[in-house]
């Protein structure tokens, strides 16, 4: 299945463990599982949806703003372990999210709220102090748009966030010195509070390209380290203190652009 949308080519395709796969112009976005949507195929929505776990117990419901939607993977996780939860997902690419909706339906009454809007226009109609949760999983040809890791951005996220509220990145980076990921942990530590990064060794080191989520709050993060230890693959659980080093913070007046993934890395 197939559909020009407005962010490229949009395809979805039945894998054989009876997953579904989307992609973009042949990019990865989601893996989705219509029939457990417990099951998190890609190793960083695990670690996304360990940090949802870690956040509240299971059947309590929690308020979460999704920034990029794609398949709506960790929406339908929430919906599914925590019901009657409010989730609100901002997704500018509106012809992306109707063919998603035909093709991988939603449960009924999932509490899913797909608006059209993208992370920095939709977050200004989010309510003070009315979220548990901001993922921020969002990106434009496979880099991170420069809007959404600013202070400015985390200052609008601590706006809309509860005080024990939590801010997570998902993030690229394999660059020596991880220049980009550290700066972002800067962001979030002054704009918001302390916290950690999620991520396997080799990409922390430096050694290798893939995925490090931040997460952030004015309150203690859950410790991660042994559900991180135990994880396939497992992965590290850093203090973005430790992370950010003495990186400076990135604000809207400058223009940077996120580290460029190796060719084919997300083209599994």
């Amino acid at each position: 299945m197939e559909r020009v949308v407005g962010s490229g080519l949009a395809t979805v395709e039945a894998e054989a463990d009876g997953t579904f796969v989307l992609r973009v112009d042949g990019s990865l976005q989601s893996q989705v599982d219509l029939a457990d949507p417990t099951h998190l195929g890609f190793e960083y929505v695990r670690r996304i949806g360990d940090i949802v776990d870690a956040l509240v117990p299971r059947r309590q419901p929690i308020s979460v703003v999704h920034i990029g939607g794609a398949g709506l993977t960790l929406p339908r996780y929430v919906a599914a372990t925590r019901p009657r939860s409010r989730q609100i997902v901002l997704e500018p690419d509106e012809d992306l999210t109707d063919f998603v909706r035909e093709v991988l339906p939603l449960p009924k009454r999932a509490g899913i709220k797909v608006r059209p809007a993208t992370g920095r226009a939709g977050l200004k109609d989010i309510y003070d102090d009315s979220t548990d949760l901001i993922i921020v999983d969002a990106f434009v040809r496979e880099t991170v748009p420069e809007n959404l890791v600013t202070r400015e951005f985390t200052a609008e996220c601590a706006r809309v966030l509860r005080p024990a509220g939590i801010l997570v990145h998902n993030l690229i980076d394999g660059s020596a010195g991880l220049g980009f990921v550290r700066r972002v942990a800067t962001t979030v530590r002054i704009g918001l509070g302390d916290g950690v990064a999620l991520a396997e060794r080799k990409v922390l080191r430096g050694k290798a390209f893939g995925n490090v989520i931040l997460a952030a709050s004015r309150h203690p993060v859950p410790d991660l380290t042994t559900v991180g230890g135990r994880a396939h693959p497992p992965y590290d659980v850093l203090p973005l203190t430790e992370l950010a080093g003495k990186a400076e913070p990135l604000t809207d007046a400058e223009s940077f652009v996120s580290p460029a993934a190796p060719s084919g890395t997300f083209r599994k």
